[in-house]
This record gives C-alpha cells, sequence and structure tokens, in this order.
C-alpha cells in the first residue's frame, strides 16, 4: 500500500513539472515572438523615390510631362508602412525639373517658378490621418492640402497621386505668366491658347526593412 502510494505521489510530481516546465516553454516563445514583431522597422529612403507630374496645354487637354530629379528628405522609420510615411518631410529643388526639352525646362522655371515667392524650393510633408494620406505642401509662400491615392502593395512598392489645383496656391498669376511666353506653343486646333490649372502629380518609392 505505501509503494502505490509513493508511486501515485512521484507520477503526480512528474506531471506537476513536466506541466510547469512546458508552460515557460510557451511563455518563452510568445515574448520571442513578441521581439521579432517589434523590431521589424519599414523605412523610406530617397534613392527609392521619383516624383513625376503632367500639366496640360490647349482646349483637348493635351498632356506635357515632367519630373523633379531630386528629393530630399531625412530617412524616417515606422513600425508599419503608415508610421514611416506619416510625418515625412521633403523639399524638391525647382533647379532639378526635367521635361527633356531645355527650352521649355527654362521657360517652367524663368516663367512659373519664377513668378512666384520661394522661386528655389517646395517643400512639404507625408500626413496620414483617418486611415487617408495627404501631401501638405508649400509653394509661393502657400500651405494647401493635396489629398493622396496610395497604394502599398506586398512588396512593399508605394505609389501616391494626386491632382494639384493651383489656385489653392494662390498660383494662378504664375499660370497666366507661363501662358503668355507659351501662348503659340499652347494654342489648339481652335486657335485657342490654353494652360490649364489642374496638375497630376504622381511619387512612387519603396519601403525597406531595417
Amino acid at each position: 500500500m505505501k509503494s502505490t502510494k509513493f508511486l501515485s505521489l512521484l507520477v503526480i510530481i512528474t506531471l506537476a513539472f513536466t506541466s510547469c516546465k512546458e508552460e515557460k516553454k510557451e511563455a518563452q516563445t510568445e515574448v520571442q515572438t513578441e521581439t521579432v514583431e517589434n523590431t521589424t522597422k519599414y523605412v523610406v529612403k530617397p534613392e527609392a523615390t521619383t516624383v513625376t507630374w503632367k500639366a496640360y496645354k490647349t482646349t483637348e487637354k493635351l498632356p506635357v510631362g515632367g519630373e523633379f530629379a531630386t528629393l530630399n528628405f531625412k530617412e524616417k522609420e515606422g513600425a508599419t508602412p503608415e508610421e514611416a510615411l506619416n510625418g515625412l518631410e521633403f523639399s524638391i529643388p525647382i533647379s532639378s525639373l526635367f521635361t527633356k526639352d531645355e527650352t521649355r525646362d527654362q521657360k517652367l522655371k524663368t516663367s512659373f517658378f519664377g513668378a512666384m515667392l520661394d522661386t528655389e524650393i517646395l517643400k512639404g510633408t507625408i500626413k496620414y490621418i483617418d486611415n487617408a494620406y495627404l501631401a501638405s505642401i508649400t509653394m509661393n509662400g502657400v500651405t494647401a492640402d493635396l489629398p493622396l491615392e496610395v497604394s502599398i502593395t506586398d512588396e512593399r512598392r508605394v505609389n501616391m497621386k494626386g491632382t494639384m489645383q493651383l489656385k489653392d496656391w494662390d498660383a494662378l498669376g504664375a499660370l497666366e505668366s507661363l501662358n503668355k511666353v507659351c501662348f503659340d506653343l499652347h494654342k489648339g486646333a481652335d486657335g485657342v491658347s490654353k494652360t490649364w490649372e489642374d496638375v497630376a502629380i504622381e511619387v512612387n518609392t519603396y519601403l525597406r526593412e531595417n
């Protein structure tokens, strides 16, 4: 009888020890998993970013495309893509404007941007508010918000699109200045010279893991 009681006690102690050991292993696994999740970071880098734009001329609204070859911002990281993009400050030198046409480039720099205040640089901040993105852009001494359509793929590629209305930045005077020097070039089949006030903006970048 004593032997039976002793064996029963031994079994109970062994089961309790094994159970405790398994609980410790599970706890350690959970801690390790949480640590891995918390250390994953997404980083936005300028060398992986492009900024293109598309303006329009003539009554038929023919597109004229270009880009800004230089985009400056500090590397920013976040635990999620949204966190990495939110609060990202950027600046774009006007001198980096490029359309593959030197004459057009010069007209845009002098007669459009040159007719504005702060003619050397565009600057702004990407914001993520209430599940929506926008770019707060300062141009011509005016800061206004540009709503953005944003898509992020599984490969961490980011595409942002928005349409600037130049009146929101008090830039219709600069637009008129540009249309004067491009008057004949912006005439369509109807003989009307027109430069549209909406400009499509597209930004492509890549979120690296850090």
